[in-house]
């Protein structure tokens, strides 16, 4: 007996009614990043890994997935030097491309490649699959989709103004209540000064997973990289700072008195907040000192988002970065993005039961199949209903009523019509509700107005 197939762990299926779902959420998005005046791009699904590599730090490159140059490439090494060579050595020689990990990095990419084309500042998003090679776990997979926007070639803080704005606009039309959380890196730079932090990733790094590992487990993980414990239980009642988000700065001027870098991070904060004053926001945004967001190249605001109402963690990430092309040789271009966690959102909305109604449904019209000759009647109104934009099809076999009905009752088309000798005679079709049961007669352009408004 042949053995069932499967699907590789950390990644998914998804049936008709879940991609109306799905995509219920990537055209709202899509909408309010085109309102704002973003404009699409595409990427490779993978790309060299010289563009990927030292991006995303050293818990980034562990999670890179990575491509064999071709089928046959082990040929190259024998047996026993498979056995014993080093995995990272190994990768460099049969690996040279690998699944992209993010759209941030790519885009950086894309920006230099095609630096004679753009104007700036550029406003791009982007809605594609991302792959990962982490544990997967409720909320965590290892292939998902980002959507992403970003400015890149401007460092005015209005960008950060406006994707707030973005952020705030998607949860609400989308009907989810979230907390927006904002950070500055430059105010995390300055906390591992005071601290004596050589490397400030040793501290991020960390701080990022208080949320899954919580206090104790951050505190051994910097003592680890290297803070002592002194260093430590100064620094875990600045993350845990209380009060509005005036207070909170307030409470960092003082202790970043003779920190610039720190106090160049609360103004920025300051900033953003004053102008977000301007146009009253329906999700409330607080500072919170604890988020860190772990990937190397932000260097100013981090955003960051979570659901109020179910547990999901994270659901929307992204931050100021002011030198990420610099890697690939275009020097002093600033940007600042946001990625909304397409996967997350699905799972939050489906937990609470957030999808407006009838969205799964994609005929409105189902024509009962009696037999050929009704069937060539019914072809030219199926055309016309399709011109006017309305969804309709004919059952495909002349088959009992009862297996024809149930059909239209698990896709849960509305509306069934039944076109027989008398129908046909008349120039009219009988048509039934299936929600309410009831059953009227109508001519094509009665019909019609009717599917247009319901």
């Amino acid at each position: 007996m042949a053995q069932k197939p499967s699907i590789p762990k950390g990644t998914r299926d998804f049936s008709p009614e879940e991609m109306a779902k799905r995509n219920y959420i990537f055209d709202t998005i899509r909408s309010v990043y085109r309102s704002y005046g973003y404009r699409e791009i595409e990427t490779p699904a993978m790309e060299n890994l010289s563009t990927l590599t030292g991006k995303y730090g050293e818990e980034g490159d562990k999670l890179l997935f990575r491509i064999l140059n071709s089928g046959d490439s082990l040929k190259k090494f024998d047996r026993r030097e498979l056995l014993t060579i080093d995995p990272v050595e190994f990768s460099s020689r049969a690996c040279d491309r690998g699944l992209r990990y993010d759209l941030t990095v790519p885009f950086a990419r894309y920006v230099v490649q095609h630096n004679n084309e753009i104007t700036y500042p550029f406003k791009r998003y982007q809605i594609q699959p991302v792959w990962r090679a982490d544990r997967p776990q409720k909320g965590r997979y290892r292939e998902f989709y980002q959507c992403d926007a970003d400015v890149i070639g401007s460092d005015s803080l209005l960008h950060e103004v406006e994707l707030t704005q973005i952020i705030d606009r998607v949860f609400s039309k989308l009907g989810v209540r979230v907390s927006i959380l904002l950070n500055n890196r430059k105010i995390l730079t300055a906390l591992g000064q005071i601290l004596n932090v050589e490397q400030i990733t040793d501290l991020t790094v960390a701080i990022d997973k208080l949320d899954k590992i919580g206090w104790d487990g951050v505190q051994k993980e910097l003592i680890e990289r290297g803070l002592t414990e002194e260093a430590t239980t100064r620094l875990r009642p600045i993350l845990t700072l209380e009060g509005t988000n005036r207070e909170k700065l307030d409470k960092l001027s003082e202790l970043f008195a003779n920190n610039e870098v720190g106090l160049r991070g609360i103004e920025e904060l300051r900033y953003i907040l004053r102008k977000l004053e301007l146009t009253p926001l329906q999700n409330k945004v607080s500072i919170d000192l604890s988020l860190a967001r772990g990937l190397d190249y932000y260097t100013g605001t981090i955003f960051e988002c979570k659901a109020l109402d179910t547990e999901m963690g994270s659901i929307l990430g992204g931050g100021r970065y002011d030198d990420l092309t610099g890697v690939f040789g275009q020097k002093g271009t600033s940007g600042v993005g946001i990625s909304f966690g397409a996967d997350r959102i699905f799972d939050v909305l489906n937990a609470l039961d957030l999808y407006p109604r009838g969205i799964t449904q994609t005929t409105k019209l189902m024509f009962v199949n009696f037999g050929d000759k009704e069937v060539d009647h019914i072809l030219p109104l199926i055309a016309e209903l399709r011109s006017a934009g309305i969804s309709a099809e004919v059952y495909p076999e002349s088959v009992k009523m009862k297996k024809q009905m149930s059909y239209a009752d698990n896709l849960n088309i509305p509306y069934v019509a039944f076109i027989g000798e008398a129908e046909m005679q008349s120039q009219t079709l009988t048509v039934k509700d299936m929600e309410s049961g009831e059953q009227k007669s109508y001519t094509l352009d009665e019909l019609s107005q009717l599917l247009s408004n319901a």
